[in-house]
This record gives structure tokens, C-alpha cells and sequence, in this order.
């Protein structure tokens, strides 16, 4: 299964899907289908790197936190980002993200405040992984 994101309809916010071959690829398509929100991802070049660690048994609770750890080091720093990287040990999880500062030519599309559990989901499933939940805009 190669890895690949969509959304679904949700009255207010947004719904993300994320799908991979692994679990950890589905949550770098889940950043992807996160990120993409906020401008086109492959117009963002990976000038910086930022990095997230964190220690998560659940496999649910670990996309919110990825994500929410990704979008709170992007707000710190300035940055649009646009390419994941996330690896896993048991219960502790590695992750890398690039993108560059927000330019004027960078088109900006709906900001993500967060990642919720609204509908939050991981689980298998066409021989891979999918993920889901609701992104507060």
C-alpha cells in the first residue's frame, strides 16, 4: 500500500485520512493530509528540520500526538511544512519534519489549531494502515 492521504466532511472542522503500508506511514500521511490544509505541500522547500519525540502506548492517542507536536513546533518556529518522517520503538515515537519559513509567494490555505479525537481512529486495513480523525480549523 503506498502512502496517501483524503479527507472526509465534518459539519465545522476537517476530517483527515491518512493510509500507509505501515502504521508509521499512515501518521506521515495523516501529516501530509494535515499540512496540505495549510498551503501546497510540494511547493515547500525543506530548508528546516524540526524534531518531535514523544512516549505514547496508544496507537490512537500517538496520531493526536504527532500531530499536535508537529503543528505546535510549526507555529513556534514559523514554518510551513511539508515532508514526515516518523519511526517507532515499543512505545516511544521519532519523528522528523522539513519545511522553510513561511514566504509571500507560499499560498496559505485554512490554518489547523489542532488535531482532535473527533472520530479518531487506527486501525488496519487494505493490507496497510489507516488513520483518521477531525482537525480543528
Amino acid at each position: 500500500m503506498e502512502k496517501s492521504y483524503a479527507y472526509f466532511d465534518h459539519e465545522a472542522d476537517v476530517g483527515i485520512i491518512g493510509r500507509g503500508a505501515t502504521i508509521e506511514a499512515a501518521f506521515e500521511a495523516a501529516a501530509e493530509a494535515t499540512f496540505a490544509i495549510m498551503a501546497d505541500l510540494p511547493s515547500i522547500q525543506p530548508a528546516a528540520k524540526v524534531d518531535v519525540t514523544f512516549d505514547e502506548p496508544d496507537p490512537e492517542l500517538a496520531l493526536v500526538t504527532w500531530l499536535n507536536c508537529l503543528l505546535a513546533e510549526a507555529r513556534a518556529a514559523g514554518l510551513a511544512l511539508g515532508r514526515f518522517s516518523l519511526r517507532r520503538h515499543n512505545t516511544a515515537w521519532r519523528g522528523e519534519a522539513w519545511g522553510e519559513p513561511w514566504r509571500a509567494d507560499l499560498e496559505k490555505g485554512v490554518e489547523v489549531k489542532g488535531a482532535t479525537l473527533t472520530m479518531l481512529s487506527v486501525h488496519p486495513a487494505d493490507g496497510g494502515w489507516e488513520t483518521q480523525c477531525v482537525v480543528d480549523v
